[in-house]
């Protein structure tokens, strides 16, 4: 499956819930997308979040359900320092 990461940036300091995370996860098994893992920045107003989804398309459907910004998709491939060993 496709990855992609997702910059989003929120007016106000992000705050997720236990009950947030579960709605989130609902959203995203409709959809077909899968939330890997998020870096949030230091003022907690900008996340970097990884997804595996079939299509950008679907990631933008998701965000919008979750009413999240999705400011900017990139699709990305994995590497690791061990290919430059």
């Amino acid at each position: 499956m496709p990855r992609y990461i997702i910059e989003r940036n929120f007016a106000e300091q992000l705050n997720v819930s236990d009950d947030d995370k579960i709605h989130i996860k609902e959203i995203n098994d409709e959809v077909g997308v899968e939330w890997i893992f998020s870096f949030l920045s230091a003022d907690k107003r900008k996340t970097y979040c990884l997804y595996e989804a079939p299509d950008e398309e679907s990631l933008r459907k998701a965000a919008e359900r979750l009413n999240i910004p999705a400011d900017v998709i990139t699709p990305v491939d994995q590497i690791d320092p061990g290919i430059f060993a």
